[in-house]
């Protein structure tokens, strides 16, 4: 079951079923499994909204990764991926403030390291992009984009 985060308020699972939201980043719930989770903050979601109306694919994901690289060991993924998630990728729903659908797909391996991770949507003078705060992460370099674990 993949539940399907509203930012408007109550989380609302694959049956209809309402309930309250569990904190400010919201949950996404892999279909197999309660335990592996990745947040994502009603700012993010919008974002990823916004940039799958500019790119015109209404049905692309944003697929978030790991890999080895970077001055620190591993360095994030983050792709608009435009085909179907593959059989053992878990795919987490959010719902944006308009309405949009929107999928983040991770596949198993990532998942080990971003579990428990909240992506979220920074835009200040200095910067404007995603940020991951991961809690797997012992260490990281100062650019923010690879991490120790």
């Amino acid at each position: 079951m993949t539940e399907a985060a509203t930012v408007s308020g109550a989380l609302i699972d694959e049956g209809g079923a309402s309930r309250p939201p569990s904190s400010s980043p919201l949950e996404g719930s892999a279909a197999t499994s309660p335990a592996p989770r990745i947040a994502v903050t009603p700012q993010a979601v919008d974002a990823i909204a916004r940039q799958m109306h500019r790119r015109g694919t209404p049905d692309t994901s944003l697929r978030l990764g790991v890999r080895g690289g970077g001055c620190s060991g591993f360095s994030y993924v983050i792709e608009f991926f435009d085909g179907s998630p593959q059989a053992r990728d878990k795919v987490f729903t959010f719902s944006a403030g308009d309405g949009t659908s929107v999928r983040v797909v991770v596949d198993p391996k990532s998942l080990l390291y971003l579990t428990g991770t909240v992506l979220d949507w920074e835009q200040s003078l200095m910067r404007q992009g995603f940020k991951f705060t991961n809690p797997n992460a012992t260490g990281g370099c100062g650019c923010g984009s690879s991490f120790t674990v």
